[in-house]
């Protein structure tokens, strides 16, 4: 018999507690505990393969201990200017890179373990001093920061047990912040930046108002676990989480809150659950906010994120590319960092207030030189301009914009890779950009749920799918995805469409707390089974998009059981579905799909 499995308490609510494998030397950056100083040199080259040489020398303190309100102690590594020949600190404003990836596990590492060809990032371009999904110290010291990159609750060597997101984190961040505000060497201003993680938990921790804290960058960041990533639609979707960042990526001596646990025991949203979406109306300070169309968590959180972020400083800036390669390879991305930084940190008087404020991207698929537009300057987001349109699905299996006159149906085998597709042909240039929504009229007569995913496709001229490749095509040593090996085809580097998913007892809508018509907000706190036989109406919000369409190219929209669109959401494993699903159109059950035309 396996041991007994401990919890944790979270306002009533006992949380599952799994164990995790404790860190080892050598694995993942890690270096046994040992706190001191070391000054590299300029020109010190990490022991990583084209790494970047520094330009100028950096202090190094490893293992610095930060005291949180209830005693727990997070050990940091801070980079920094050195001291003056006098000896006296350089104050500098300290940038903060808030994961628990582990403090030395750094971007070429991880380029090397998940990712084709590095990303078409250039070698050289990575010191290996920066964290995971974070700045590199070789380029923001040398700028006049300090790099602190910490070992949150749990991780590596640092106290407790190991929380992901929620109040617990938000507190943690806050306490962090004010103890590196304080330190002699810091002028008493910091920021938080970085991606994925490290900007989703920007979220959290700005939301309680550190006074410290003085501007963030998210650049890409989900904005509810629930409902974004773990349970997306009500169906568990943590898979990639369990079986890749778990296993081998997160490293800690006293384990952590399980997500997969909690979702077995308590599948609905409750009070823990909740506490894992922040309320960004709290966030008031500067915020440069980044986000993609083919990230499959977090860009509606960045969207809520530009709607409620309460702070006239706010800028969005929405680009074509992966957010590794944005974040790292993107010399763009990297001077408008540093310029917003500087004026919000350094309090420089620099143009940053002249950039623009929301900046929009559009994908065109395929082979096609340009693959993508990017710095569109837009108004506002949703743009202003768009018009929403529906498109009614036909017993012909297409999309009109007219109401079929007679009803119909189709039906797939929801236990099977099947599915009910419907097509537009565009007959002129068409740009989507925005929030798509699809209302499904649906039954199954053998079973009381239904797990639905709707995709969007794009079809070439001759009616085949295409494929966006989120990275340059010049970065790479291939010219077609008919070049790529398969193991070279993975999610990170293509992108087929966005995706909608919803299970049919989770269809109630909170419309006071949806961000926007098209995006329902489900709170996804009560079961409403459906009878069998019974046709029930499915409001299920498809993930932001921004695609051009040539004259001849088709939008194709499928329904399915299955999820044809990203395989971290949604196996077969947790799947609720039986038997047949039927598609109702015309008539009493007018099924449509809504685009954003711009």
């Amino acid at each position: 018999m396996g041991e007994a499995m401990e919890y944790n308490n979270f306002k009533g609510v006992k949380v599952p507690i799994v164990p995790i494998s404790p860190p080892q030397p050598g694995s993942g950056g890690y270096t046994e505990f040992n706190p001191r100083s070391e000054t590299l040199p300029a020109g010190w080259t990490s022991p990583h393969p084209n790494s970047r040489p520094l330009k100028s020398s950096i202090l190094v303190e490893h293992d610095v201990a930060i005291t949180m309100r209830d005693g727990a102690k997070l050990y940091a590594d801070v980079y920094r200017p050195p001291p003056s020949a006098s000896g006296a600190d350089e104050q500098v404003p300290a940038l903060l890179m808030w994961s628990p990836f582990g403090k030395k596990f750094n971007g070429i590492m991880s380029l090397g373990l998940m990712t084709p060809w590095n990303l078409g990032i250039p070698d050289g371009t990575l010191s290996g001093l920066e964290k995971f999904e974070g700045l590199d110290p070789a380029v923001w010291v040398d700028r006049g920061y300090a790099i602190v990159s910490i070992d949150t609750r749990g991780t590596g060597d640092s106290d407790g047990r190991m929380v992901i997101m929620g109040t617990q984190e938000a507190e943690d961040g806050y306490d962090s912040i004010e103890a590196i505000a304080k330190l002699p060497w810091c002028t008493g201003s910091v920021g938080l930046a970085g991606n994925s993680h490290l900007a989703i938990a920007q979220w959290f921790i700005a939301a309680l108002q550190p006074p410290s804290l003085k501007a963030i960058a998210p650049f890409e960041g989900c904005g509810d676990l629930y409902r974004e990533q773990f349970a997306r639609g009500g169906i568990y979707a943590g898979d990639l989480f369990d079986k890749l960042i778990v296993k081998y990526m997160l490293k800690g001596r006293h384990g952590m809150e399980s997500f997969r646990e909690m979702f077995k025991q308590h599948s609905l949203a409750n009070e823990w659950w909740n506490d894992k979406r922040p309320d960004m109306r709290k966030i008031n300070v500067p915020t440069y906010i980044t986000g993609t169309w083919t990230n499959t968590m977090h860009g509606m959180g960045a969207i809520r994120a530009w709607l409620q972020v309460d702070t006239k400083n706010k800028w969005l800036r929405w680009h074509p590319w992966q957010e590794w390669y944005d974040l790292w390879g993107n010399p763009q991305a990297d001077e408008e960092l540093h310029s917003f930084f500087d004026h919000f940190l350094h309090g420089k008087k620099n143009d940053w207030l002249q950039t623009p404020r929301v900046r929009m991207a559009l994908l065109r698929f395929g082979n096609q030189i340009p693959q993508s537009y990017e710095n569109i300057v837009e108004e506002d987001f949703p743009i202003p301009r768009t018009q929403y349109k529906k498109l009614f699905l036909q017993s012909d299996h297409t999309l009109s914009f007219d109401a079929p006159t007679t009803q119909g149906q189709t039906t797939y085998n929801s236990e099977h890779p099947e599915s009910a597709t419907f097509t537009h042909r565009f007959p002129e240039t068409t740009r989507l950009v925005g929030l798509p929504k699809v209302v499904l009229y649906m039954t199954c007569p053998d079973h009381n749920d239904l797990d639905v995913y709707v995709l969007l496709e794009k079809l070439d001229k001759q009616g085949q799918p295409m494929l966006n490749l989120n990275i340059p095509w010049k970065n790479l040593p291939i010219t077609s995805f008919d070049d790529m090996k398969p193991e070279e085809k993975t999610e990170v580097v293509l992108y087929k469409g966005p995706l909608g998913i919803l299970r049919a007892s989770h269809r109630a809508i909170d419309e006071s707390r949806s961000m926007h018509p098209h995006w329902p907000f489900h709170p996804h706190e009560k079961e409403e089974k459906v009878s069998p036989g019974t046709v029930v109406r499915l409001d299920i919000g498809i993930w932001a998009m921004g695609i051009e369409y040539e004259a001849g190219e088709s939008l194709r929209l499928t329904v399915s059981g299955r999820n044809f669109g990203v395989s971290n959401f949604g196996s077969d494993e947790h799947s609720l579905n039986k038997g047949r699903h039927m598609v109702h159109f015309g008539g009493e059950n007018p099924s449509h799909l809504v685009l954003p035309f711009v």
